[in-house]
């Protein structure tokens, strides 16, 4: 009997029973151009990245050339971490049955120094255990691959920092002491980077004995073209009548192709929200007002991956200042490295270089923060509150009145907010405005940010309310000339969009503004413009 295959968001892919991205290319890449060539490397990427679903793949495509030995750092506890004759006892003992499983046929060529070090507690050092696995890798007659993953749970650990740096002492002498061919550490944190709590002098942290990594470059994430091809899988199976380039394409504006979120979308279309939404059939689930149904609720639910999130957001409060700057009050931050919050937020897999500058590395990431920032003043917030208390006079029919809601923002805002000063207005403006919108569409609309809008002086918000959408350009006021320019941009992302209306909100600081509301007509666009 055939298994019927799912979307997986839990642990490694296995194509049998799993609509997966074929990895072929991606396998085929790694082989040549680092295990090949003897290659140390880390892949090291932001959590549910699919590293575990690569190893997992790469054992078995290596297997006719490799011998591979597959160790999971998981599977070792705290205590034995204890000390180098704990860590040799374990570590030998895993190795032996990595390849007893990968070579069977050649589990005689394990050296007995290797089995006294795993059955044996109170015997042995690191230097022994080099020793034994130097002639294990003498006597196997095939190369050997050490590929460990979740190598960051034994990150702050003395006795596996030590294990490093005997690893890197075998690698620069490999041509005199036989040692793996490669080795492979996978996991989120940089192993040259980590955080190291073992002794007090702050230089430890950035000094690691693994130097000797060649720079992994493969890129992870999915592409458009490998999105499609993975429905193609599922329309043959399902026969939804899906326009497959139009969903992986929609599906990849919302995840930039990062793994996790590239199936956990792909799953609620397909286990969630059949009888459980406002769209009935298959081929309207499997539609671009589907997959943003689908994000409305990733975006409520509460998932390992995003409490992982929020929690590196508490241990990291620079991390969570820098997203914050960036998101909203449009601030260009140069993408450095050197920076730690730069550094952290890019490991994590957040952010990404855009052209130079920071940008937040997908729209449902950036969705996300969004929420979670304004989560944080909403009991505080008189805005928040006025919309709250309201927000029924915004609906007609099951439509919003996008008008009224622009109207009722700029009343409210001038009776809360008239008499602060231009510094407020400026860094808070937008952000206010997010908060009053927020529980007007909360539960049934969304929204986002459109990045390539958004900078200090201009942010484009697309707001999506059972199907219809909703452009609005919020925006600091420069003068006349450069407000008529932001007029004619609006209208062309109209034209994008398909939509002849828009709207325009702009934060005027000029002591002589004239403040209200008008509606003006660019060709065929109308733009309700607000001026506060």
């Amino acid at each position: 009997m055939k298994m019927k295959r799912r979307f997986n968001i839990t642990g490694a892919c296995n194509p049998q029973r799993h609509y997966m991205v074929r990895l072929d290319d991606r396998l085929k890449k790694i082989k040549e151009d680092y295990i090949d060539e003897g290659s140390y490397f880390v892949i090291n990427r932001g959590r549910q990245y699919g590293k575990t679903t690569t190893l997992a793949a790469l054992e078995t495509y290596l297997k006719d050339d490799y011998a591979v030995l597959a160790l999971d750092f998981q599977e070792i506890g705290a205590e034995d971490f204890a000390d180098a004759s704990a860590f040799a006892r374990v570590f030998s003992a895993m190795v032996i049955e990595a390849l007893e499983i990968a070579q069977p046929s050649i589990s005689g060529r394990i050296p007995e120094s290797l089995r006294n070090l795993a059955e044996n507690p109170a015997l042995g050092s690191l230097k022994d255990l080099f020793t034994s696995l130097s002639k294990m890798c003498t006597n196997v007659p095939k190369p050997i691959v050490l590929m460990i993953d979740e190598v960051d749970s034994a990150s702050n650990n003395q006795v596996f920092i030590d294990f490093l740096a005997q690893l890197r002492g075998y690698y620069l002498a490999r041509e005199k002491k036989a040692i793996f061919h490669s080795v492979i550490l996978a996991g989120v944190y940089d192993i040259k980077n980590l955080k190291l709590k073992l002794r007090s002098d702050e230089e430890h942290k950035y000094n690691s004995p693994w130097n000797i990594a060649t720079k992994f470059n493969i890129d992870m994430s999915f592409s458009m073209g490998q999105i499609a091809a993975m429905l193609e899988e599922y329309e043959a199976d399902h026969h939804v009548g899906m326009d497959i380039d139009t969903i992986a394409e929609e599906i990849y504006r919302y995840t930039s192709g990062y793994p996790y979120l590239v199936s956990a979308i792909c799953k609620m279309l397909d286990e969630e929200l059949p009888g459980n939404t406002w769209l009935e059939n298959p081929v309207d689930i499997w539609s671009e007002k589907g997959v943003a149904e689908a994000v409305k609720h990733i975006l409520v639910e509460q998932a390992p991956f995003f409490e992982s999130m929020i929690r590196q957001l508490e241990e990291y409060p620079e991390m969570k200042q820098l997203l914050n700057a960036v998101l909203f009050q449009g601030k260009r931050v140069s993408y450095n490295p050197d920076l730690p919050a730069v550094s952290l937020a890019s490991m994590f897999g957040y952010i990404i270089n855009g052209k130079g500058s920071i940008q937040v590395a997908n729209r449902i990431f950036e969705m996300r923060l969004y929420n979670l920032f304004l989560a944080e003043e909403e009991l505080t917030n008189m805005l928040y509150d006025k919309a709250q208390g309201n927000k029924f006079q915004f609906l007609s029919d099951g439509r919003l009145n996008m008008d009224l809601v622009i109207e009722k923002f700029v009343l409210y805002f001038r009776d809360i907010y008239g008499e602060q000063d231009d510094k407020f207005l400026e860094e808070q403006g937008r952000k206010l405005f997010l908060l009053y919108l927020k529980p007007i569409i909360n539960g049934i609309g969304n929204y986002y940010i459109e990045a390539q809008t958004r900078d200090a002086r201009r942010t484009d918000v697309i707001v999506d309310y059972l199907g219809e959408q909703f452009i609005i350009e919020l925006k600091v006021w420069y003068g006349n000339e450069y407000n008529k320019r932001g007029e004619k941009q609006l209208a062309e992302y109209l034209d994008y969009y398909h939509k002849d209306r828009g709207y325009m909100i702009s934060f005027n600081f000029n002591k002589s503004k004239k403040t209200g509301i008008q509606e003006i007509c660019i060709g065929t666009k109308t733009i309700i413009e607000a001026v506060i």
